[in-house]
Order: C-alpha cells, then structure tokens, then sequence
C-alpha cells in the first residue's frame, strides 16, 4: 500500500487508546457491584451508605463529560486525556491507602472525573479523521466503541467477582493501575498534537466558568433529589430548578456560551436524540434492575443464577450491534431496537412465578436488540446532527443524558418495586417501559433526514 493510501484511512493506531479510554468508565461502574459488601464490612459502615460509591461517580461523569467535552474542542484531546488518564490511576492508588470511607467517596469521584474525557476524545478524533481523510464514514469505529462497553458490561462484574474473591475489594482498584498507564502512554504516542498559542489566554475568552457552575449546581442538585427520592428532599429539586433557569437566561446572553442553547434550539433533531438516549437508558436500566430483582425474589434464582439468564441479553447485544451497526441506516436500527424493547415489554405481562426458565431466557434474549442497537444508533446519530465545533461537549452531554436515565429508572424501580407483589410490579413495569418505548417510536418518526445516515 502506498503512502498516500495509507494517509487516506483512518489512522488505526488511535483505535486502543480510544477504547480503553472510552471503557475505564464502564469497567469502575460495573466491577463495584460485587464489591459492595466487602466494602462496607471492611469499613464498618451500613451497607446502605455504600450507594454513595455509585452515585459519586454517576455525579462527577454526568457533570464532567459535557464540560471535558467542552475544553476538548477548544483545546483538542490530547492534554485532556493525558491527564483524565493519569487521574484515574491517582485516584485508584488514593483508594488503596486511604483509612476512611469517605476517602473512598473521593476516590470515586475523581475515579469518575478521570473517565470524562475518554468519549469525547473518541468523537473528536473520529471528525478529526474525517477532515484529515476526506471520508466521513464514522460507522465502523462507533460500532466497535460500542461492542467494547457492552463486552466490559458482560464481564465487568465477572472479573469483580474473580478479583475480589481472590485479592478483596481493592483489587477492582488496582486493575485500574495498568489500565491507566496503557491509555496514557497509548494516548502519549498516537494522539494528534493541536496547536494552540496561548492557552490561558484561550480559557479566558472561551470558557463560560459561570455558565460551567450554573450547570453543576442544576445537575447535581437533581441527581440527588431522583437518587434519593424523599419527598423531604423538595428543596434539591427547587435548587436545580432556579439554577436551570438561572443558567439557560445566563447562556442566551453569553457570548462564549458553555452550551450553545441558541444552537440547540435550532437543532431539533439533535435535542431528538438526546431525549432517545434519556429515555432509551431509563427503559434499560429499569428492565436490568427490576427483571433481575423479580428474578431473584419470586423466581427464587441466585444471583450468579439470575445473572446467566440475562447473559443472552448480552450477547445478542454484541452480535447484533457487531452485524447491523456498520450496514444498516440509523433509523433502521432504531425501530429494529424498539421493536425488539415493545415485544419484551408485551411478553412482561405474561409472566408469573411459574414461567418457564426458558420463557424469561427468550425474553432476555429479545431484549438484546435494544440493548445493542438504541445506544449506538444514537451515537451515530448525534455524530452526523451536531455542529463539529463542539462535538466534545455534544458527546458529553448525550452520556449525561444516558446518565440521568439510568438515575431517574432507580426512582421507578423504587416506587413500583416497594410492595410485596413483584409480579405486578414487573407488569406494572413493562407497560411503563411500553408507554416509553411507543414515545421513542414517535421521536425516530420525526428524527430528521440524518436518521438516514450510517
């Protein structure tokens, strides 16, 4: 192959350090499940305080990715990632000493700030790519970043497990050890320098740090308020609402918005997507915490038990995120993932305590063509809808919105899983996940013209 061939195709050397940049998140959010309980006994504490390990880092990746995103399209991704990469790696030695469990908390936090910036740094370069190349055919690369999480998603808490029955909890933490020291010296290597003149003078006329805190205070302040769910907690929910407010008048009249609402108000389908990936993440989560709930309790199935019926799930998630995600249109996956969810949720109102195993295994596996398609869809959506100034910060922002659905799922699953009768609870559930899934439906209908892209 010739020189210039080769310097017409994506540079495949960007293909590890934007994977394992992009899977540090998903492996600390899935390895922890396992984890829980040695935690809490080796810290003395109830094991109820331990959901604060999952919600800091759900905390610092909805707040951070949209504003890494942010600073990666002004300054490219390079320094950005170097860095997030190293924090990972600080953070998880932080976790390792630390006497506290609130030291722990912190860990997490940072742990979760330090993933921010893988995703954002693969969207980038993948324009980048693009305009180097002259081919905008980002498929191929989005379907692999895909396959990469889900895959972390299947074995994630499998090797928790392994490693914590063999070297206690710290050990999920010390796997992060190696990880991070690939991605950097990965990112080191193969990440494109972007020259900027001055960088402090360039954060001073770009970055919005009143718009930035506007929209902390609004995000986390609701995150808490549909974590916890208490209606002592109105005031969290008053908090984020005044901030919105405060931020969207803020942003209109800014002249270096932190998010361009002007833009995002012209981009209809852009805002289409975002409300497809919330509501595609709240059915997801919903059917991962409460099918499984159901499973264990009225199906009386172990939890390694339980978790082998939704392995199906997985794997056609996998395989059909692998076949149809570089073929077939946007659209296409979209309602092929839909009607995957609709005909899961139909077969929700079926079941009872005396199912058959292989009935729910079926269900499971159904479930998989939402599982791999609506996400990716989505991704590939949002690539061809937003403007390629700010595709960090879109990129972000759409996680965050994932984000916020798997949030807002455990509030449902809380108010129809808090009786006795968890059959009528699923029931319950899948004509809620109905109702959502009928809303996407409508939302792909009126998605706009990229929905026909790739």
């Amino acid at each position: 192959m010739s020189k210039k061939a080769i310097s017409n195709t994506f540079n495949k050397k960007l293909y590890t350090p934007m994977i394992l940049g992009s899977i540090l998140n998903p492996i600390n959010s899935s390895m922890l499940a396992v984890a829980l309980v040695p935690i809490a006994q080796a810290f003395g504490v109830p094991f109820y305080q331990t959901a604060w390990l999952v919600s800091s880092l759900y905390l610092a990746t909805s707040i951070g990715q949209p504003v890494i995103g942010k600073l990666i399209d002004i300054f490219g991704p390079r320094g950005l990632f170097l860095f997030a990469t190293s924090l990972v790696g600080l953070a998880s030695m932080i976790a390792l000493v630390t006497p506290s469990f609130y030291g722990l908390i912190l860990a997490r936090f940072l742990i979760g700030i330090g993933t921010c910036a893988g995703y954002p740094s693969a969207m980038y370069l993948i324009n980048y790519e693009a305009e180097r190349t002259g081919e905008d055919s980002p498929s191929k690369i989005l379907t692999i970043l895909s396959i990469s999480n889900q895959v972390i998603a299947v074995i994630g808490p499998t090797l928790g497990g392994i490693l914590v029955a063999n070297g206690g909890w710290q050990s999920i933490f010390i796997v992060n050890l190696p990880m991070s020291i690939l991605a950097f010296t990965f990112g080191y290597l193969y990440f494109p320098k972007t020259a900027t003149k001055d960088k402090l003078q360039l954060l001073k006329q770009r970055v919005d740090f009143v718009g930035i805190i506007l929209f902390s205070i609004s995000l986390s302040s609701w995150m808490i308020f549909f974590m916890e769910a208490k209606p002592s907690y109105w005031y969290l929910f008053l908090i984020g609402l005044i901030s919105l407010i405060t931020f969207i008048l803020y942003e209109l009249k800014s002249a270096k918005p932190f998010i361009d609402l002007k833009i995002l108000s012209h981009n209809i389908s852009m805002n289409n997507t975002y409300l497809r990936t919330f509501l595609s993440m709240l059915i997801s989560y919903s059917v991962l915490y409460g099918y499984v709930q159901w499973l264990e309790e009225v199906k009386g199935l172990s939890p390694m038990h339980a978790g082998m019926i939704m392995l199906p799930q997985f794997i056609v998630g996998i395989f059909s995120a692998q076949l149809m995600g570089p073929r077939l249109n946007i659209r296409t996956k979209l309602y092929i993932g839909i009607i995957g969810a609709l005909i899961t949720m139909i077969g929700f109102q079926m079941i009872s305590s005396d199912t058959s195993i292989y009935y729910l295994i079926v269900l499971s596996a159904i479930f998989g063509l939402p599982q791999g398609l609506l996400n990716l869809a989505n991704q590939n959506a949002l690539y061809h809808q937003t403007p390629k100034s700010m595709i960090g910060m879109s990129s972000g922002l759409l996680r965050t919105a994932g984000y916020l659905g798997a949030i807002v799922s455990s509030t449902l699953i809380g108010i129809l899983f808090k009786g006795s009768d968890l059959t009528t609870a699923v029931h319950e559930l899948g004509f809620a996940a109905t109702i959502i899934a009928i809303v996407i439906l409508l939302l792909t209908m009126t998605g706009g013209k990229t929905l026909s892209e790739k």
